[in-house]
């Protein structure tokens, strides 16, 4: 069956195959493999099939509105009359997906186009999952009720890295093949995009391509490729006779839409690229197989946010963020060396008042939602941010509105600012120190005196809210026992404050993550604290904060810190450990529920490799990323020198101040320069434009 023209004669692909299958396997006198059957009988499925099996089913779980579809704004097309069809799919529970940004935006886009249609899917919960596989009942589209494997396209947003082994469990619960060699022209192509794909190589062995960077533009640019693809697919098939031979289809003409994929900017083929590595472990370099394709992929951006989506989809239960979003602008010019999504997102580029509020408008219109949530990576750093709260609180003056901005920088959270959101607060206020100690903030370039958190926290809580959050991070290789002594010291310090203001229904909460050193940051070169340290230091914090009844302090267990650092770190091998790891029973990795680290020490010793050369080795500053054909346009050497002023306790200014080079603007200099003035917060470019395509990184010496 061709890619895009799924139907009948997919139905009759997948039987030949099933038949040929029960034939050989007999002729040979071994078993049928029990998911390798599954897997094709449910392709074969019908949504009315699948439709009559749930009835039967769903009462007999938890929340069966999370499998049923039919919300408010969804969009459904006439399936026969498309060309192209996606399905977008977040690899956790429809309570947590279906409020994730990067698929609203990408669903609004694809389902902008009059030859495509984009639908959803999220992992089933344990217990759903469990009736599924009995029932052989295949992951579906909540739309149209279709099996996933139906679809040309599958899209997976893997934000975090804990939801890889979701991801392997979502194509096996679709009857796709789990690894990517394993596909064949009858399969759907598997793309995934997502802060965790800066570092993709951990997961290589299952997706077929990866989209590095944003997602609004390229997403058409692979969708193009598919249908181009569409007559010659045809043509191959109807050319087969049906028989056995058809039924196990060379993969050429999947093969040649992954090579054109690989030829897009911003869009990275594993198959196409090999790493070879050294004597001691590292990697030695990373070579192209084919050529044309680029090495560095560089990350696509796009020059101008595109209108927001407002058509959300109300969900049909209570999720984790029930609210119209709007993303106010993106990128952040701080500098943190922890920040990933500071480093990768750059440049900043920022949205109009005026697009803000009419977005928001139609979004409340078409949801009937009372909160408005203004997203970005630091929403205070937001130029026009006073004006843009008065202006929300002028336009639904006489409504219920709420308001919440969830990442507010300390030094840039006004007095004017605050008493805008006073009468429009939706929940706590949320500030994140992240240290304690003036040596620890320097390091990591988050300089903030105590006193400005004092001062700002005692003017917040003046103002009305009564529950502060302060968000740290411990773990560096840098840090002491006193740094961690100064959170809990600094922790009381401000609840004191909140007290002398509303006596004793001042409330703090202490949110203590554990530092992971990622990719493409400044602290790509440190090591992750070890797992005795990491309980220490959570000991000092319980023993400090917990016996005051009026501070509520969470944690990372170290399980789950250790997990995301070999997943973030890791190279190719890293995949073998994964597969195993899944295979074994592992999933949802991010709840306590899944939780099995066990599985995990299991899956690296079967594969005879040491976790802790991931996570507590110190790198050599010459040394070879896996993630160093990839680049988010921030330049190595920059990122180098930004890691040896932290060793120096140097800090560097907002880069709004004051331009570092960082290789944004020479990467992106003549997208910059045909966008002038303040939609970027980069310097304009003046220099004449240069031929060629712009997605090259420049190399600078003597940085």
């Amino acid at each position: 069956m061709a890619l895009g023209t799924r139907g009948h004669a997919s139905t009759q692909s997948r039987a030949i195959r099933f038949n040929n299958m029960v034939v050989n396997r007999r002729a040979v006198g071994s078993p049928i493999f029990y998911s390798e059957v599954l897997g094709i009988i449910r392709a074969m499925l019908t949504p009315e099939q699948i439709e009559a099996k749930l009835d039967r089913i769903l009462l007999k779980v938890q929340k069966p509105g999370r499998y049923v579809g039919g919300e408010l704004n969804i969009t459904l097309k006439d399936w026969d009359r498309i060309k192209t069809k996606v399905a977008f799919v977040f690899p956790d529970i429809y309570d947590i997906g279906v409020s994730n940004v990067g698929l609203k935006i990408l669903y609004d886009q694809v389902n902008q186009r009059e030859d495509a249609l984009a639908e959803r899917a999220y992992s089933p919960w344990m217990d759903m999952e469990a009736l599924m596989r009995e029932h052989g009942i295949p992951l579906y589209s909540l739309e149209s009720k279709r099996p996933l494997a139906c679809f040309d396209l599958i899209g997976f947003s893997l934000p975090y890295e804990t939801l890889y082994t979701n991801a392997l469990n979502v194509l096996d619960l679709a009857g796709i093949p789990v690894r990517s060699e394993d596909r064949d022209d009858s399969h759907p192509i598997i793309i995934a995009g997502g802060h965790s794909t800066m570092n993709p190589e951990p997961m290589y062995a299952f997706i077929d391509a990866f989209v590095i960077g944003e997602g609004e533009e390229v997403i058409h640019d692979i969708i193009d490729v598919i249908q181009k693809r569409k007559s010659s697919l045809q043509a191959k098939q109807s050319n087969l006779q049906i028989n056995e031979e058809s039924a196990s289809l060379s993969s050429t003409v999947r093969n040649d839409i992954l090579k054109e994929l690989a030829h897009i900017p911003g869009v990275y083929v594993p198959k196409f690229y090999e790493a070879h590595y050294m004597d001691d472990g590292t990697v030695a370099h990373i070579d192209n197989l084919i050529e044309g394709i680029a090495n560095p992929v560089v990350k696509r951006v796009v020059a101008k946010l595109p209108p927001p989506p407002t058509k959300f989809i109300v969900p049909n239960i209570d999720i984790v963020h029930n609210r119209v979003s709007v993303e106010i602008m993106r990128g952040c010019t701080r500098g943190c060396r922890f920040c990933h999504a500071g480093m990768i997102t750059r440049p900043v580029r920022e949205r109009s008042v005026d697009e803000i509020l009419e977005a928001a408008e139609a979004a409340i219109k078409s949801t009937g939602f009372e909160e408005l949530a203004l997203l970005s990576l630091s929403s205070s750093d937001y130029t026009n941010v006073v004006e843009l709260v008065t202006k929300v609180g002028e336009k639904f003056g006489e409504t219920n509105l709420k308001v919440s901005l969830p990442s507010l920088r300390i030094e840039s959270v006004s007095i004017d600012l605050m008493e805008k959101l006073k009468d429009r607060r939706a929940g706590g206020f949320t500030l994140a120190p992240e240290a304690a100690t003036e040596r620890m903030r320097r390091i990591i370039n988050k300089f903030i005196p105590d006193e400005d958190i004092i001062n700002t926290t005692r003017e917040i809580y003046r103002r009305g809210w009564p529950t502060i959050k302060l968000y740290f991070m411990i773990g560096h290789p840098s840090e002491t026992l006193e740094d961690v002594q100064a959170i809990a010291d600094l922790c009381k310090r401000v609840l004191h404050e909140g007290r002398k203001v509303i006596g004793m229904k001042a409330k703090l909460h202490a949110g203590v993550s554990t530092f992971v050193p990622k990719s493409q940051t400044p602290f790509q070169w440190v090591s992750c604290d070890t797992r005795e340290n990491i309980l220490a230091k959570q000991s000092l914090l319980k023993r400090e904060l917990l016996p005051d009844r009026n501070i509520k302090l969470s944690w990372t267990n170290p399980d789950d810190t250790l997990l995301e650092a070999w997943l973030s770190r890791g190279d190719r091998r890293i995949a073998d450990v994964v597969y195993t790891a899944w295979k074994n029973g592992a999933k949802f990795d991010a709840w306590d529920e899944g939780r099995k680290p066990e599985v995990w020490q299991a899956a690296f010793t079967e594969h005879g490799l040491d976790p802790a050369f991931y996570t507590h080795r110190q790198r050599r500053t010459d040394e070879v990323f896996p993630w160093e054909h990839i680049t988010a346009a921030v330049r190595k050497n920059f990122l180098f020198q930004d890691f040896k002023q932290s060793l120096e306790g140097q800090i560097r200014v907002d880069c709004r101040l004051n331009c570092f080079a960082c290789g944004i603007l020479p990467t992106f200099a003549n997208m910059r320069r045909e966008n002038p003035g303040d939609v970027w917060k980069c310097p304009d470019v003046k220099s004449p434009a240069r031929t060629g395509t712009s997605y090259q990184l420049p190399v600078v010496a003597g940085d």
